[in-house]
């Protein structure tokens, strides 16, 4: 496990500024302790950095996960972020949009969300903006891209995509054996 260079910093916080804005400092610097970010086996852990100082008693090879999986990087070099990162992305979400029950389940199945299944979107989400997608009750489901501006929204038919989808919470089931 070792900290991020500066080159991956700057891809992830790129991707993460996408859905949170400026409020990613409010991950590291947050009130109950310093919280940081570890690389381990092209995966990116955040973890307060007591539990950071605990795992450097187990060796590398033998240390499978430690702290929260924001997500990894690719073969490429790109960061795709895990669906266990929403519980920390949502609370600071620049931009929302719920969906209607009926197409929650469509949703929680990998698919994009449609003009149809669209109860709300925040005001003035550009396109290919990150959104974090929530049900009608404000419970958090998965995060994708903005289709469409939210103008756009309000003038398109009823079956075009508004948001593309990249992670849900459904993936917890589909994808189990992957997501350590």
């Amino acid at each position: 496990m070792r900290p991020l260079t500066e080159e991956e910093t700057k891809t992830m916080f790129e991707k993460l500024s996408k859905y949170i804005g400026e409020n990613i400092k409010l991950l590291v610097d947050r009130p109950d302790g310093t919280y940081c970010f570890r690389l381990h086996n092209d995966r990116v852990y955040y973890m307060s950095e007591k539990i950071l100082k605990l795992a450097t008693n187990i060796s590398r090879d033998k240390l499978i996960s430690v702290g929260t999986c924001f997500g990894k990087f690719t073969k490429t070099k790109k960061f795709r972020l895990h669906i266990t990162a929403l519980d920390f992305l949502a609370p600071y979400a620049k931009f929302k949009v719920w969906v209607k029950p009926g197409a929650e389940q469509s949703f929680l199945y990998g698919n994009h969300v449609l003009k149809s299944g669209l109860g709300r979107i925040t005001e003035n989400t550009m396109q290919y903006q990150g959104v974090v997608v929530y049900s009608m009750a404000d419970v958090p489901l998965g995060f994708g891209v903005a289709a469409k501006t939210t103008q756009e929204c309000r003038r398109v038919d009823p079956m075009s995509i508004v948001v593309f989808h990249q992670a849900d919470v459904g993936e917890f089931i589909r994808s189990e054996d992957t997501l350590t």
